[in-house]
């Protein structure tokens, strides 16, 4: 019996493994980097070890420290969560030859899928259907388009997409160093490209006893620069002879393997019928493991635990009911923001790692919370969970909330299933700016505000401006204090029912609508909108960017710049500069127009903060351009 467990791992999904754990009456381990001291999964256990360091690669990637602390916390057992360690073959085997138990798939199951070009030999010999491996060398232009792969690790890092073989080499050695970065591993593949396909999984579970569950399929196809978004169970609209071949597939893979414990088989489903093809097998829990748990009523930690004991699952799976979707909330830039406040609009289910006055570190994961909603149907669903993050109040960083909330009403999207291409297809409409105007109205007349602080002969209006984040438009409101209450200028047919510092009532057209506020300092959330106060009057002695200044959209390192780059040298809008890396992410930075490389501030190492200049380019004048 396994009394205490350590979980190597951070954030939301350690959190979640805690709750399991609390509810099983087991003692928890946690381990924490320094700038997770206080972190909320460090405040969920009962027992929390340091390990000294800042980056993963000083602290939760170390297993050797993370063995350490799990002997120095009493644990008898280790969890490895997902990311990080959690598909380490050695970290694996040191845990049991330390003598705890390794709640996880065998060291050699894990080795087998380690390397992705590996995985498809193995998955081959089983006649698992597959695409092939390409050689680089070899490619023609009726080739393309093609992915590059990294052959360790996931999370879409070191993969790219290749459309124009005078790329391919540079897109080869970008992705190598990114997957370098992020696993220790630098090998990277290249395979096909599918247009228009669908990413399809299946979650398998297997015992110590011969057993293997399919827990069924999660379509994971909305992704972003290759991560996902979005995640649903059942995979719609699937074929009962496609979800059949998914299913068998999943179960040989894992018995060719000799896999214990869960684990996800990962197909590509080409939309014109062919296929599936094995992608790879993710020998570990998934990020949208709560899906799957939704729809078969089930809790795949409690029985990862339990496999780890050694008992044997049923002969059959639990039925599957209704239909569940997934929503992944994260910090988009912002990082020096705290979460002031992090609530769901709705009886959604919430899993996270942050909780109100956490601050969301800028070296690990930007996961901040996943949404995940249940209805009998598909439809129900979906508009549950739309309406919670409607209505969630996100304060502090900036998030792709809007995002979501749009990606989920999208008809293309609600009629089924879109391929991965959907993102891409419609980023510009579902990111565009919204309308602050009404939000910086309720925010300035937010204020507080003397009582009688009228005058009874007219005098200039009140003039309050607000930043709308992050499209950085700017409002300025004007409104007057008069013997009949607030008077706001602009805003015809608008008349001021009530204003409160937390909440302002506005009527128009016989409809009141109700905004809520809440100021942090020059920040403001006026319901879903976030806006920053500015000064009336900006200082003059403040000044902006030079002209063409390439600024950092967020804290992190910069990895590389761009060979043959020099100050004086001409380069071409979309051309490669240099590299940053943050949130576990390689950032390219690319000239925004045709110029003149006028300054270079970044080298390989430094650390730059949200907004600092890393290069300046100056545009090519038509003078200039002229022979």
């Amino acid at each position: 019996m396994i009394e205490s467990i350590l979980v190597a791992n951070r954030g939301e999904i350690a959190c979640r493994i805690f709750r399991t754990c609390r509810e099983a009456g087991i003692a928890t381990v946690a381990v924490h980097a320094d700038p997770d001291a206080g972190a909320l999964h460090v405040r969920s256990a009962d027992t929390a070890v340091r390990l000294p360091g800042t980056t993963a690669a000083e602290t939760y990637l170390r297993g050797d420290l993370v063995i350490r602390a799990a002997l120095a916390g009493g644990a008898d057992a280790v969890h490895p969560g997902y990311g990080f360690l959690s598909e380490n073959a050695g970290f694996a085997r040191a845990v049991t030859d330390a003598g705890l138990v390794w709640i996880g798939p065998p060291a050699e199951a894990i080795e087998a899928m380690a390397s992705k070009t590996r995985a498809k030999q193995i998955m081959a010999a089983a006649g698992v259907p597959l695409l092939a491996p390409l050689d680089p060398a070899a490619l023609a232009p009726s080739g393309l388009p093609v992915l590059i792969k990294a052959a360790a690790g996931g999370g879409g890092r070191g993969m790219r997409v290749v459309r124009d073989l005078a790329v391919l080499e540079e897109e080869l050695r970008s992705a190598r160093a990114e997957a370098m970065a992020a696993f220790g591993d630098g090998e990277v593949f290249v395979e096909p490209y599918v247009e228009g396909a669908r990413h399809v999984e299946v979650q398998i579970l297997a015992d110590t006893h011969g057993t293997v569950w399919t827990l069924g399929t999660r379509d994971c196809s909305l992704q972003r620069r290759h991560q996902k978004v979005v995640e649903e169970a059942p995979a719609p609209d699937l074929p009962e002879a496609v979800r059949a071949a998914l299913t068998s597939a999943a179960e040989a893979a894992a018995r060719a393997i000799g896999y214990v414990g869960a684990g996800t088989v990962e197909f590509l489903l080409p939309g014109d019928g062919r296929g599936p093809y094995f992608l790879e097998m993710n020998t570990r829990l998934q990020v949208e493991h709560p899906v799957t748990e939704a729809v078969y009523g089930v809790d795949l930690v409690a029985l990862q635990i339990r496999v780890a004991e050694g008992e044997a699952l049923g002969a059959a799976a639990p039925e599957p009911y209704g239909h569940a979707v997934e929503a992944r909330l994260t910090a988009e830039g912002g990082m020096d923001q705290p979460v002031r406040r992090l609530r769901t609009g709705g009886s959604v289910r919430l899993d996270t790692g942050y909780t109100d006055g956490d601050t969301v570190p800028p070296h690990y994961d930007p996961l901040l919370a996943k949404a995940i909603a249940w209805a009998p149907t598909r439809r129900e669903a979906i508009r549950k969970l739309a309406h919670a993050l409607e209505h969630a109040a996100v304060h502090g960083p900036h998030t792709n909330r809007d995002l979501l909330v749009r990606t989920l009403r999208h008809p293309e999207f609600m009629a089924g299933a879109p391929d991965t291409g959907f993102l891409e297809r419609h980023f510009a409409e579902l990111t565009r700016p919204r309308d602050a105007r009404f939000a910086a109205l309720a925010a300035a007349l937010a204020v507080p505000h003397a009582p009688g602080a009228w005058r009874n002969v007219p005098s200039q209006p009140q003039v309050k401006r607000y930043r709308s984040e992050p499209d950085g438009a700017e409002y300025e409101i004007r409104y007057r204090r008069t013997r009949d209450g607030l008077v706001p200028e602009g805003f015809p047919g608008v008349r001021v029912v009530s204003a409160a510092p937390d909440r302002v009532a506005l009527e128009a057209g016989g409809v009141t609508h109700t905004f809520e506020v809440t100021a942090y300092d020059a920040r403001v959330h006026v319901d879903t909108y976030t806006l920053t106060a500015l000064p009336r009057f900006p200082d003059p002695a403040a000044r902006a960017a030079e002209p063409g200044s390439l600024l950092a959209p967020m804290p992190g390192t910069v990895v590389r710049v761009a060979d043959g780059i020099a100050v004086g040298e001409p380069v071409k809008a979309g051309q490669p500069l240099l590299w940053l890396e943050a949130m576990k992410m390689e950032h390219r930075v690319t000239a925004p127009v045709d110029g003149t490389l006028t300054a270079l501030h970044a080298t390989p190492g430094r650390q730059v903060e949200t907004g600092e200049t890393l290069a300046v380019v100056t545009r090519t004048t038509e003078t200039e351009a002229t022979p």
